[in-house]
């Protein structure tokens, strides 16, 4: 470093204090320092205390589970027992952007799909485990509704449950198919499913409506079983069951292949029974589930991933006919809409409206298609949930088509027309 840097850098720094005058500013300062009065000063700790127990007592309670405190009516068994389930708000999910409509192989071309500005939308709920705090937090909450062991599961195990959920849900979707594509004027059959337990057939109730004997299957058959072979026969439909019994006796025995969810593949013999209307009828044992399926000239397809439920059903309907036709149904809005639908076209009520309805508010969607088969106090109750939301019940699919035009909707034109 040369000295002229040397001398420029000296002259930039600033003098050493003054000892003395240092000392003085120091004990200025000391005296400015306002501290709290010892009487104020005695509840610093305890509060801190108060303030570190609140957030214990928030953390103990969100991992204890509400089974613990909530309670509910059992109104089968009129007695109070404890609720650690709650069925709370889900989504609203648009379905548009779920179809899909493909050629088969061989067959005609598929009807064109129209772009729609507005969207249908299916609206689900959740019953998740509950804790000590979640119950105190939602306990008024219209929204909100504990659920016991048997409100949520009723007499299935989870994964039955779960596999009649799915079941429904594909079920729902094919009678859709069938209801908007007649409605609009296509070729559509309804054709029978695949065999799937609904629930093992009881044989004799006692006077208070109890099973007293059971048949010789439910030993070994469970709801939601899927039954894939019998005695070497592929079973694509009950039908095909039928035809497997001609000939049997009560007491004879048949090889089932079997299918259950969690277990897989498996093979059990069973025992063949009398139905108890009519003793010269043999049976298995067993209530069948309705899987029924649709037959088209095109491919239709709605991913619902690992939803459940048939409460889609009248969503599906009138996303098919608003995609397969010109103009706009909803208007170019968001329009929710629930309810099961079945092959006349009237539409079926839903569990958890009152949810649903608060699920379609939060979304900011502003009109909500229900059941009228949901009932006035229903309604009511969802309507209180969700005071802004413009709810219309409707019992069939043109009573749905009818709303829908009423609120600025275009009107669908079949191809017939």
């Amino acid at each position: 470093m040369n000295e002229e840097s040397m001398e420029s850098s000296e002259s930039n720094l600033l003098p050493p204090p003054d000892p003395i005058q240092a000392f003085e500013w120091s004990d200025e300062l000391v005296h400015s320092v306002e501290y709290p009065e010892r009487h104020h000063r005695r509840w610093a700790f305890p509060l801190a205390a108060l303030s570190g127990l609140a957030v214990v007592v928030i953390a103990v309670t969100a991992l204890i589970p509400s089974a613990f405190i909530a309670r509910e009516l059992n109104e089968r068994l009129d007695e109070m027992q404890p609720a650690p389930y709650a069925r709370v708000p889900g989504s609203a999910q648009p379905v548009g952007d779920r179809l899909v409509v493909e050629q088969v192989d061989g067959d005609e071309r598929p009807p064109e799909v129209f772009p729609t500005e507005g969207d249908f939308m299916f609206v689900t709920i959740t019953e998740p485990p509950q804790s000590v705090l979640s119950w105190w937090v939602g306990r008024h909450e219209l929204a909100v509704q504990m659920l016991t062991e048997e409100d949520k599961f009723g007499f299935q195990t989870p994964d039955q449950r779960r596999v009649f959920s799915l079941e429904q849900m594909r079920t729902s979707e094919e009678v859709a198919q069938f209801v908007a594509l007649t409605w609009l004027g296509f070729d559509a059959t309804i054709v029978p499913g695949d065999v799937l337990i609904s629930e093992i057939a009881c044989l004799e109730f006692d006077a208070d409506g109890s099973c007293v004997r059971w048949p010789p299957s439910d030993e070994v058959l469970d709801p939601g079983d899927r039954l894939l072979v019998a005695d070497g026969v592929d079973l694509a439909s009950v039908g095909d069951l039928t035809e497997v019994l001609e000939g049997k006796i009560p007491g004879d025995v048949i090889t089932l292949l079997v299918e259950r969810r969690g277990e897989g593949e498996f093979e059990v013999e069973v025992e063949l029974t009398s139905a108890p209307d009519d003793p010269e009828r043999t049976i298995v044992g067993f209530l069948p589930f309705d899987t029924r399926r649709v037959e088209l000239p095109f491919d239709i397809s709605i991913d619902t991933g690992s939803i459940g439920g048939p409460s889609a059903g009248l969503a599906f309907a009138l996303t098919l006919i608003d995609g397969l036709s010109e103009g706009e149904l909803t208007g170019g809005k968001k329009v929710a809409v629930t309810g099961t639908i079945d092959l006349d076209g009237s539409v079926g009520p839903i569990g958890g409206l009152t949810q649903k309805a608060s699920a379609v508010a939060q979304a900011g969607v502003e009109i909500f298609l229900v059941p009228q088969q949901q009932g006035e106090q229903q309604i009511a109750a969802a309507r209180a949930a969700a005071p802004g939301l413009e709810i219309v019940a409707i019992a069939t699919l043109d009573d749905a088509i009818d709303a829908l035009v009423a609120s600025g909707g275009d009107r669908p034109v079949a191809i017939s027309e």
